[in-house]
């Protein structure tokens, strides 16, 4: 694979130059996203692009407590909102966030929302958070970052408001049996990282199980070292 490749190089961008991107652009990503897979070929985006600047500022408010939680929640070295041991912090204070202070300014916002008569959500009756859904959604939203890597443009996406949906379906006219799915924000990117920190296929993947022998070709260095490790715990 290309190295530079935008499934390898397309890092979240959250500052933007003042470069504003045309309805034709964002009409071109959204016209690249539409094939991405859904369960059933459903399809079930519906996408709002959010230009009014007094409506951009009441999600950005209400985002905003949102955010603040999520940073407090990190500082108390847990994964902000996980659905195992969240802690509710003591204190919230007001955690500054370039997207929101600047949400009137940024080039495009998109609202996406799922419908969900149109997902099959296979692990909906099990005793936990239901998280397959997402299958039918997120390759959607992660296509149109990747149109936007093809043309110059970069972005994020966010799911802050996801959160608060009482409050924010009412503003986007959000339709009824629809779930907002993600806030996605694209413009001409300031700076496009382009040199990613992930972890190494044999540090996430195994053979056979879950708790297996990493995977990793008996050729390469690493799969010793992968061994070894595993061996000295």
């Amino acid at each position: 694979m290309d190295p530079q490749s935008p499934l390898r190089t397309s890092g979240a961008v959250r500052r933007f130059t003042p470069e504003p991107v045309s309805d034709a652009a964002i009409h071109q990503l959204l016209d690249d996203a539409r094939f991405a897979p859904s369960g059933g070929n459903r399809q079930p985006w519906r996408v709002a692009v959010v230009k009014d600047v007094a409506r951009r500022g009441r999600l950005a408010e209400l985002m905003q407590p949102v955010w603040d939680a999520y940073v407090a929640r990190g500082a108390l070295g847990i994964t902000p909102y996980n659905s195992v041991d969240d802690i509710e912090p003591d204190e919230v204070p007001h955690a500054p966030n370039e997207l929101l202070d600047q949400i009137e300014t940024v080039p495009v916002v998109l609202a996406v929302a799922a419908d969900l008569r149109k997902i099959a959500l296979m692990d909906g009756g099990l005793e936990r958070p239901a998280i397959t859904g997402g299958a039918s959604i997120y390759p959607f939203c992660w296509s149109i970052l990747l149109s936007a890597r093809d043309r110059g443009l970069g972005g994020v996406i966010t799911t802050f408001l996801s959160r608060v949906e009482p409050e924010a379906g009412p503003e986007l006219g959000l339709l009824e049996h629809h779930a907002l799915a993600a806030t996605i924000f694209l413009g001409v990117p300031e700076f496009q990282a382009t040199k990613l920190r992930r972890g190494e296929v044999g540090d996430f993947t195994t053979v056979d199980r879950f708790d297996g022998e990493p995977f990793m070709p008996a050729a390469f260095p690493e799969a010793q070292r992968l061994r070894a490790a595993r061996a000295d715990h």
